[in-house]
């Protein structure tokens, strides 16, 4: 079951990254996070296989079908990336910022230092700690963050909607002028 799965990821990634079509793009994409469920299943991470199709599979996915489809179809197939030295700089400068604040983050995390301790394999986490980490609003606790982005999420959502509502009363209104 391992090496289907893993063929199936595999595959599922090259042809995603290969593709010039941005739906089967995205369909590969969700195949490849349903095969990489699977493994978690194999490997009795139930609660890891079972986040991974709920939170990746579904509701990632989708927003990205979701922006996908609000994006016109005129200004994807005139897209393309221009790398300038300056702007290259800058964003590789920006993203090991990014990844050095990540880093902190974890290595001042209690809960992070708790498993990766050096008796981490006798300090077995169990489901109730994870649960309660996720689920708190201690300090290091991760409730905030999650509504944080439940809510940054919806008024993405609802900028999309409005951006596609205006673009489609514009071009209402263009029709009518001309008649």
């Amino acid at each position: 079951m391992f090496i289907i799965l893993a063929v199936v990821i595999l595959a599922s990634a090259v042809f995603c990254v290969t593709t010039k079509r941005i739906m089967r793009a995205a369909t590969a994409l969700l195949f490849v996070l349903f095969a990489v469920a699977g493994l978690y299943f194999i490997l009795d991470y139930s609660f890891l296989g079972a986040a991974q199709i709920s939170i990746y599979a579904g509701g990632i996915t989708m927003m990205y079908i979701f922006a996908i489809q609000l994006v016109d179809k005129n200004t994807l197939q005139g897209m393309r990336e221009h790398w300038l030295g300056k702007k290259t700089i800058l964003a590789g400068a920006i993203s090991l910022v990014g990844f050095a604040t990540v880093v902190l983050v974890l290595l001042k995390n209690a809960f992070i230092q708790k498993v990766v301790s050096a008796d981490a394999l006798s300090n077995e986490v169990n489901m109730s700690d994870i649960g309660r980490t996720l689920m708190s609003a201690d300090k290091y606790g991760y409730v905030l963050p999650f509504e944080f982005i439940s809510l940054f999420l919806l008024a993405c959502i609802i900028g999309g909607l409005v951006i596609l509502n205006t673009k489609k009363d514009g071009n209402n209104n263009d029709k009518e002028e001309t008649k």
